[in-house]
């Protein structure tokens, strides 16, 4: 069966299927003993032979796990850092193998972050078209005016284009600092902070409270737990999986 090399990578629990993109033009994956770098490459799925760094990857069917973490601030999310710095693998003990985080949650930042070894799911989840919504509690300082948040209704310019539509709600405003609930759909990096830099308001506080209808709760800072299989199916019908062949 002819499979897009990356859908591939990100099946076999070799990568996600963005991180299957880059390391395919990084020249780090091999094809039959070929290096690829055309990311539209499809291979015969039960046939070619894939390597990554001169490893083989072999398509394998893993449970497929689940979980979200309250992501405390000063951790990074990756799950392996050159330098020794904190990340979200120091607060999950036992960590499955192939399990990565789904999306950006920048250092500073906290709250809900999800991880899984279900490369498809991973990526319609972060994927702006399947329209994901991340609902966000942020501290600003300096006044939300209507204004700003009429700007964020629609759009921002930032380094990269412009953003789509945010949804704001304003709690509370004053000329020191404000807070309010922000809902985008889109995944770019440290957006939320970079659109509000742009509208002249520093971040004092970010935390995701929600992603993909799914929420904390009460489950405390730096705790994690899995999925319930409710939860699952319920992520699965949001961005198409339902029915479909894993």
């Amino acid at each position: 069966m002819l499979v897009r090399l990356n859908k591939y990578l990100a099946q076999a629990g070799a990568a996600s299927r963005r991180r299957a993109d880059v390391l395919i033009s990084q020249g780090r994956v091999a094809v039959n003993g070929a290096v690829v770098e055309d990311l539209g490459t499809k291979i015969d799925s039960g046939r070619d032979r894939v390597t990554v760094d001169g490893k083989p990857v072999r398509m394998r069917r893993p449970e497929p796990v689940y979980l979200m973490l309250n992501k405390p601030p000063g951790y990074l999310v990756t799950l392996d850092d050159p330098f020794g710095r904190r990340a979200v693998r120091d607060l999950i003990a036992g960590l499955p193998p192939g399990v990565f985080p789904v999306g950006r949650l920048d250092k500073e930042s906290e709250g809900l972050l999800l991880l899984t070894n279900d490369g498809e799911m991973a990526y319609r989840l972060t994927h702006p078209r399947f329209e994901v919504v991340k609902r966000y509690i942020v501290r600003i300082r300096g006044e939300m005016t209507p204004a700003d948040a009429a700007r964020l209704g629609r759009g921002v310019s930032i380094e990269g284009g412009k953003t789509s539509p945010a949804r704001v709600t304003v709690f509370e405003r004053s000329p020191k600092t404000s807070i309010l609930q922000v809902e985008i759909h889109e995944g770019r990096k440290r957006e939320v902070r970079r659109m509000l830099t742009a509208l002249g308001h520093d971040v004092l506080e970010l935390k995701r409270v929600s992603f993909a209808g799914l929420s904390l709760s009460y489950l405390p800072a730096g705790r994690w737990r899995f999925l319930t299989a409710r939860e699952i199916e319920r992520l699965r019908r949001l961005v198409g999986l339902t029915g479909k062949e894993d």
